[in-house]
Formats: C-alpha cells, structure tokens, sequence
C-alpha cells in the first residue's frame, strides 16, 4: 500500500512537469504573435453575436512536426464556422508570422479538436421513407422534393399547469406584454409553423392540444359520454370486438391516473382487396356550431395490423382520404388535419374501410372532433415548494386539509403536454415522472420521454417498447426570459447536447443536432435581419444538459427564440410577419437539415400568391387571374402549379382544380356567392391559401359593383416609448393578429419602466390582464368580399372582386365597372418592429392606389369607402402629406374630424336632401375583441369636405359625431369612418348597402 502511494505522488510530480514543460511551450510564441492570432480570431465571428469575446486560450508550436496548436475558448463552438471558414482561419494563422509559412495548423475548442464538430452524414444517420405513417392519398399532395415520409415532433412552452404548492393552476411565467411564454410560443408553432410543415408533406406530433375549438365531440363504440355515432356496415368482413382494451369515454374528470385508452373495447375486421365489396365503420358526428375542427381518430395495432387502413374525412371541404399504417401509434390520439363543419348531424364525418392490398386487419376505436375544455383534474398529493413565488410553501400538503380534485377551467390547447398525453393514453411512467408532485417538472421532462415512446420499437430505438414510429427530428419553441437595459433586443439562442460526441441510441453521432441547431439559427438570424432588424442578435449554440435537447434519441434542439419579458423583442415579436416569417426559416432549416442528412436535393414551398383578381368574361363566365409570389429569401421556392379552390355559399373551401397556369375560367349558374382561393404549389409543397376573393351573379341585376380588398394589414398593436413610460397601447389599436389570435390574454396595464420584476404575479413593468388568456380573437381573415358581395347581392346587384394589388399594378380597371366598394377595414401605415430600420407597411391609400381611384372618379365612377382609419391615417401623423390630404378631400369629399370617435360602436342616419339614405336603423358595429369578427377600437369621425355637394349622413350614437359623409358631383361617393364588414346584424347590412348603391344609380345631386 505505502509503494502504491509513492507511486502515485512521483506520477503527479512527472504529470506536473510535463503539464508545466506544456505550459511553457504554449506560451513560446511571442505576445505579438498571440496578439495577431486573437484579431484572426475574432475576424471570423460574425457581427451581432451575442456571445461575447472568444479568446485564445493557448498557442503551442511543435518545430519537429511544423505544426501550431491553437486552443479557443469554448465560446467559439456558439460561433457558426464551415469547414471552409475553419481552413481560412488557419492560412490566416499560419501566414501570421513569416517563421511559421507552410506550418499546419491545428484548432481546438476547449482541448477538443474542432473537426469533431464536423458531423459525419453515414450510412448510420441516413434514413428512408418508404415506410409511411399517415399520407394523403390524393396525389396532389405528393411532394417528390418535400418532406414526404417524416415525421417531426414539436411542442412550444410548457402551458398551463398545476402548482402543489399553491393549490393552484397557473402559468409557468409571468403575465407581460400581452401574452404568456406559455401563449405565445403558440403563436408561432400552430398557425405557421405546423402547417407548413404539414404542406411540406410532413406528419407532425405535438404533446399539447393543436385545435383551439372548445366544442368536443368525441364519437366511440363504448358509448358514455361519447356522442353514440358509431355505425358499422358489414359488406366484405365482419366486424367483431378485440380481446384487448381501448378507448372509452366513462368520465367527466380524469383523476390520478386514470386512462381512458385503458377502459373500453376496439373493433377490429379482416381485410379485403375486392375494391366492389368491403366493409365500414362510420362515426356520425352532431357539430354543435359551424367551424374549423381537428380531427382525431384512434386505433389499436394488434398483429396483422396492416400498413393501408384507408380513412375517409368527409367535411364541408368535401372528401380526403388517407392511408394509415395501422403498425404503427395505436392507442392514442392521431391528428388527421383541421376541417370545417356544418352543425348538426354530419353523417360518415370520418369513415373506415377494410380494403388493403395486404392480408390482415383494420381496427376502428374512437374519432375525436375538436379540441375541448381540459378534463383532467389535479389536486395537492405532496409539495414541489415552488420557490419562484413568494406566495409558496412547503406545507400545502398538510393532512389536516382535505383537498379537492380540479380541473384547469382553461381550454385543452392551453393546458401543458402532460396532460394532454394522459387524455391521449400515454402511460403515466412518461407523462409523470415525478409522480403527482410536481406537475411543472412533469411537464418539461415528458415530452423528451414522450418522443422515445412514439419511437420505441421503430429503427430509431429498436430494442424499446413504443409505438413504432420512426421520429426524424425534434424541435422545443421556447421564448428566454431577461430585459435589457438599453432597450435591445436580446435575439435568438439555439441549444442542443452531444452528450461530449457521443452517439445516440441507433448509432447516429449526437453531434448532428448542433448541425440542425446551427441551420435553424442561420435561417432565422438571416431572414429576420433582412426583413426586420439587420442587427438581430443571433446568440450561442449551446451544448447543455436541458432535458428537451438530451431526452429524445433523435437529432433535438431547443429554440430560445427572444424574450417576451423584453419590450424591445416584443416589439417585433407581436407582429403577425415577424412570426410567419421566423417559422418560415425553422421550417427552412428543417429540409435544409433533413435533405442534407439524407442525401437528396430539395424545395421549399411556395410564399401565397398576389394581385389576384375576378373579372367578367360574360354574363356567366368569369375569369380568375393571379401572380405568383417570388421568394426573396429563397431560390428554391419558385411556384410551379396552382391549385383552385372554391366556396360556394357559406359552405367550405374545396378544390375544384390543379393548373400550372395562372388563370382559371368559371362559369356560374346559380344567383348565390362564390368564393376562391389559390395554393401555389411545387415539388417541396403547398402554400398557405391567398386572400379569398368571389363573385356573384343576381338575378334581374342591376348592375355589376367591383368589390376591391384594400384590407391587407396583420400587425402588433400600437406601442409608445416616452423613457420613463412604455408599452403597447392596444386602447388605441389592438393590432391586427393573422386569422385568429391564441396568444392574447389582456392589456398591459404597468406602463412604468421603473418597476421590476419580483413575482410572476407582480410583473412589473410590462405586466399585463388575464381577462383574454382563454379567448380566440379573430383577427384578419382576408375574406371580407363575401360579407360585402352577400349584401350586394341581396340589394339586387352582382359582383366582382379584386386584391388591391391587383388594382394598383393595373391588372383590374376600375373604369369597367360603375360602382366599387373599397374595402379599407383596419388598414393604416404602421411601423416595423422600433420603426428605425424597416420602412412602414400598410398605407390606407398608397400612392398606386389613390392614382387609380382618381382617375375612376373623374371619369364618372362611384365609389363606396369605408375603413377604421379612412381619415387618421392621413392626418393623424407627425407631418401631414399634401397630397394624401387632398386626395381624401378632393376626390372623395371628407376631412378629418376626430379619431377613437366611439367606444359603443352605434351610429345612427340624420337627414339628408340625399333621400334614399334614409332609414331609422340603428348600425352597431363591433368594437370588442372576440372570436367572430375583428373589433375596431378606434373608428374614425369625418366630415365633408365641401358642404355644398356633401353631406353627413351617420352620426355616433354615444356623442353625435359625424361617422359617414356622401357627395354627389359628376360622379358620387359614400364615406364610413368604421368598416361595414363589422356592422354586427346582417339585415342592417343589407340595408346600408342598399342604400348605398340606389344612391349611387339615382340622379340625387344637391346641385339639382
């Protein structure tokens, strides 16, 4: 023992001196010479990298085999270098100094080699898609250069959770800025994100409810609280009941562990290939309300499952069928896509045939509709001492307390994965893991856990049990918590773990996840930087330990994207653009990362189309026109083909027709309205759908009314900054979210940049109500022609319509039609992010378009304008433009009076000598945020311009001020100073419009 010791001590003493011999040798090259080696360093960090200083550490030099060792700090690994970056450092280091020309050079990164951070795309890494989950079987929607085949998982934030500590349910962060981390990342990955992925050709997993609808209807065989829908036909194999367990909906409430994939029956047939003669099971749906639902269904694999079980979803969208490779995610919830539905019975809304080209079985469970109110229940079993609330204790698990089950009150969509997985049958070892005492640690570290179940069995984790499914990469949306004093933008952090280049599960070298990490980030910085702020701050890529980055054994990463807690960030992060386009780059990094991986070439979807038009061509044919949008960002999103779609009534958008060109005839035969949208289309996918624009055709017309879309805006609400006073000024103007906003929970109320954080109940500055955080608010939803048509038609006129654009780049001429109604809705010029870097987008009446109304007028044609901020957009301002002034003046015959005339949203008629106007209705419009209809919290009050040939004819109900004008020269105009798609009652509507357009056909003129 006693030599063993002095063993030991001569080997410290000898690695002591080696390591001092070492120290000395990398300290041999000279001040000067490290000096310049630093600034060649520090000339491959690109600007606006929020990592700090990357230093050299230490700089050794080995004449024997003329090579320099250069160790870097280990910020340098946040650095994005290239293989082709790194070789030029080293010439650079090399030609340093004349003593070390032709000396090669070695990089490392805290003693790492820096080629280690170069991962190898193998055999091992590579994967095919043969083997499909869940495919469209409409082949339009097969992309050869697309995602076809993947599977990816993403979840945002972590939701709304119960706290043991407080016995309550609450947000994992603070109430600021409007919204909640655990909202907000939700803005990003449902609307956009998600789907375009999906378009892409992808099938996407997220642990937490993806459908905002709180209407849930659940269809089963087991009955219960299920609606009993279920309904087989027995034409080609006999239905039967499995001998294992399945779903059943027994509960109101689910407590502890309770699963309800775990206390009911499935059904099962045996297969057949005779296309004349199968069998089905139908799940007839009673919709509570029109609208968009997600669909779900559910199924058990049993041996001879087979691989083609063909679904039917059979909506107000019309039919699309899938296969679904039933091997593969039995027993839980599978998304099937958003479609929209008719209250009321909706027979065979999703249907199951045993057809299959192969032998063996089809399993039918349960079909859920909608995404619901949450249900699972929670009570105090213990205490997680949550000490980030001052408000928390250790003893709320006393005995002595009885304590009751409760259930969150909040939607399902709001609630955090972990309970979401045990409504869709995920065993509580994944999805608790701390075992009822701990809900929030639950519910970060299930959805790691969760990614391996779903992949359990598959080539991704052979040997673990599972659901089969071969998981390609997984994605955690975070938004980072900090402010910063000088009022910048904190920017964007990617993390992933390497686990110290180790490999994971199936061979695959960890180290491809900085890879992805490092893709994303590059798409997100770039893009945002060119579109948004040219110094966003990119951050570091971190190589850590978090629990959603190490978990799953797929290539991972988690995005910190900005801070919410940050007014800077925020400034940009509330704009509808800012978010489209950051999910537009992760989705870009995600082929990017996918096809490289892989080994094949790929396309990004299309950007939706613009200056989309309807013109007549007869009495009955109407001509759609288009233009394809051009991707800035992107060389390899070029459109191809298009796809029409078409409504007709109040029904759904269906596809009616693939082109490459860019038109496309209808002919119509009915007096009802049609509505149209078009998908640009390629090899990598589908876009989102344009604006919707439609016609109408009245019986014993007449006249025809051109209906233009001017309504183009999504934006963040107005904001002010006066240094020691801050925030968003949504009393003002609420911003205008894209479609429908999930991420709103009230106003900020503490404008005071003084105050700090100390609680997340006590927000400080920046903190904001809660009176929203359950609501759905609608936002644009570029549909506004058909409100405005339907009227039209009802007041005994047809209708066309066009974009703006379309009028502006003279694609449409005005001049062809007698009367046009000008939809301005919430339009007005706002700034981008702090307004210092991007010009202002959204202008009531831009240059282009005033032009074009001019000359309509002044060649006799009648127009009909209405628009939250027909006035203020123009005077409104810090310097008024002349020329803007006197177009409203001149040519429309209004001056601006007041805005935020009104708060009640009522307007009543006055006399005028122009006698067709009017009426003893009284017009409400909206002016509350809601889930139906944009609200307008500031309408305008105007007045004519030249009373001699104008006139007001609509005054605010709550003070009397002027709210429309009308003029009748050579030619007439209608002037509103709210938007009339917001007048609440259809009949009133109809009324106005009426009004409107006999005024403009009359000879009224108070020059007569």
């Amino acid at each position: 023992m006693q030599n063993i010791k002095i063993i030991r001590t001569l080997a410290v003493v000898i690695l002591s001196g080696v390591l001092g011999c070492f120290s000395a040798m990398a300290d041999s090259v000279s001040a000067t010479e490290k000096a310049k080696i630093q600034t060649a360093v520090e000339s491959t960090v690109p600007a606006n990298m929020g990592i700090g200083k990357v230093r050299v550490k230490t700089v050794s030099v080995d004449k024997a085999s003329s090579t320099i060792s250069v160790n870097l700090g280990g910020d340098y690994a946040d650095v994005p270098f290239t293989r082709m970056s790194v070789d030029a450092l080293k010439a650079q280091i090399a030609a340093s100094s004349a003593e070390y020309s032709g000396y090669n050079v070695n990089l490392m990164i805290d003693s790492i080699d820096i080629n280690k951070y170069f991962p190898e795309y193998t055999a091992v890494s590579k994967r095919t898609h043969d083997l499909r989950f869940i495919s469209p079987l409409d082949p339009s929607y097969n992309y050869s250069s697309g995602l076809n085949g993947y599977n990816i998982v993403i979840w945002q934030s972590h939701g709304w959770y119960f706290e043991s500590s407080l016995n309550r349910w609450q947000w994992q962060r603070a109430r600021m800025y409007q919204t909640v981390e655990d909202l907000y990342t939700q803005s990003y990955v449902m609307p956009y994100l998600m789907p375009m992925l999906e378009n892409a050709g992808a099938y996407v997993f997220s642990p937490r409810e993806r459908d905002t609808n709180i209407n849930e209807v659940i269809v089963d065989n087991d009955g219960g609280n299920a609606q009993l829908g279920y309904k087989e036909h027995n034409n080609g194999g006999k239905w039967k009941t499995g001998d294992s367990v399945g779903f059943a909906y027994k509960r109101a409430q689910y407590e502890g562990y309770q699963n309800p994939f775990r206390e009911g029956t499935f059904r099962y047939a045996k297969t057949t290939n005779n296309l004349h003669k199968y069998s089905t099971a139908q799940w007839n749906a009673n919709i509570p309300e029109d609208g968009m639902y997600a669909v779900y269904i559910s199924y058990k694999t049993i041996p001879g499952s087979v691989s083609d079980a063909v679904y039917t979803i059979n909506s107000a969208n019309g039919q699309k069928m899938f296969t679904v490779n039933q091997q593969m995610g039995g027993g839980t919830w599978l998304y099937l896509g958003h479609y929209y539905f008719k209250k009321g019975l909706n027979n065979a809304a999703v249907e199951l045939s045993n057809y299959s080209t192969s032998e063996g079985y089809v399993t039918a469970d349960a079909v859920k509709i909608g995404g619901g109110m949450g249900n699972i229940a929670r009570k105090v079993e213990g205490s997680s001492n949550d000490e980030r609330f001052d408000e928390a204790t250790t003893d709320t698990g006393n005995k002595s307390i009885k304590y009751d089950w409760m259930v969150s009150n909040h939607p399902r969509y709001t609630e955090g994965a972990r309970y979401f997985m045990q409504w869709a049958g995920i065993p509580d070892t994944i999805y608790s893991p701390f075992r009822g005492v701990n809900d929030y640690k639950d519910d970060y570290q299930d959805r790691g856990s969760w990614v391996n179940y779903l992949a359990g069995g598959s080539v991704v984790l052979p040997q673990a049990q599972g659901l089969h499914i071969p998981i390609d990469l997984s994605m955690a949306f975070h938004s980072d918590a900090g402010t910063t004093k000088n009022d910048d933008v904190i920017g964007s952090l990617g993390i992933y773990y390497s686990n110290h280049f180790g490999n994971y599960n199936n061979g695959t070298p960890r180290i491809l996840s900085r890879d992805f990490t490092n893709i994303v980030l590059t798409n997100i910085t770039n893009d945002v930087r060119r579109q948004f702020k040219p110094d966003w701050k990119r951050r570091g890529m971190w190589d850590q330990r978090y629990f959603e980055a190490r978990q799953p054994e797929v290539p991972a990463m988690l995005l910190e994207l900005l801070s919410h807690e940050n007014f800077a960030d925020m400034k940009y992060g509330l704009d509808p653009n800012f978010r489209f386009t950051v999910s537009r780059a992760i989705y870009k990094g995600m082929v990017q990362f996918l096809s490289k991986r892989d080994g094949h070439d790929y396309k990004i979807e299309p950007l939706p189309i613009n200056s989309f038009a309807i013109t007549p061509l007869t009495g009955t044919t109407f001509n759609l026109t288009w233009k394809a949008t051009k991707d800035t960002l992107c060389d390899k999103a070029d459109a191809t083909r298009f796809a029409v779609l078409e409504r007709i009534g109040d029904g759904g958008f269906k596809q009616i027709a693939l082109t490459s060109s860019s038109s496309y005839t209808v002919n119509i035969s009915d007096n009802l309205v049609h509505s149209y949208q078009i998908i640009a289309m390629n090899d990598g996918g589908r876009s989102f759908p344009s604006e919707s624009l439609a016609l109408g055709v009245a019986k014993d017309s007449k006249g025809t009314v051109m209906v233009v879309n001017d309504f183009t805006r999504v934006s963040a609400p107005d904001w002010f900054d006066s240094g020691e006073m801050a925030g968003f000024y949504s009393e003002k103007d609420h911003g205008v979210p894209y479609i429908k906003d999930i991420s709103y929970i009230g106003q900020q109320y503490e404008f005071r940049r003084k105050l700090k954080w100390t609680d997340d109940d006590a927000a400080g500055f920046g903190a904001s109500r809660s009176n929203y955080e359950t609501k759905v608010i609608a936002g644009n939803t570029f549909d506004y022609p058909y409100i405005h048509g339907a009227a039209i038609m009802n007041a005994g006129y047809s209708f066309v319509s066009s974009s703006v654009q379309s009028v502006c780049d003279g694609g449409v001429r005005l001049g062809n039609y007698k009367m046009v109604d000008l939809i301005v809705g919430k339009q007005k010029e706002v700034p981008v992010g702090s307004g210092k870097d991007m010009p202002a987008r959204y202008k009531a009446f831009p240059t282009s378009l005033r032009d074009a109304i001019s000359a309509y007028c002044k060649q006799g044609g009648d127009i009909f304008v209405s628009g939250a901020f027909v006035a203020s957009d123009i005077w409104d301002r810090d310097s008024v433009n002349a020329e803007e002034k006197a177009f409203a003046q001149n040519v429309l015959g209004y001056k601006w009076r007041v805005c935020q005339a009104a708060v009640n949203g009522e307007a009543y008629c006055v006399p005028t000598v122009f006698q067709q106007l009017l009426s003893d209705k009284t017009i409400s419009f909206n002016t509350e945020l809601n889930k139906d209809m944009y609200c307008v919290e500031s309408p305008d009050a105007i007045l004519p311009f030249n009373k001699k040939v104008a006139s007001t004819t609509l005054r605010y109900k709550e003070n009397n001020l002027p709210a429309a004008m009308a003029m009748a020269t050579n030619y007439k105009t209608y002037v509103m100073g709210f938007p009339f798609e917001t007048i609440k009652d259809g009949a009133v509507r109809d009324d106005l419009m009426k009004q409107v357009l006999d005024f403009f056909k009359s000879t009224d003129n108070l020059n007569k």
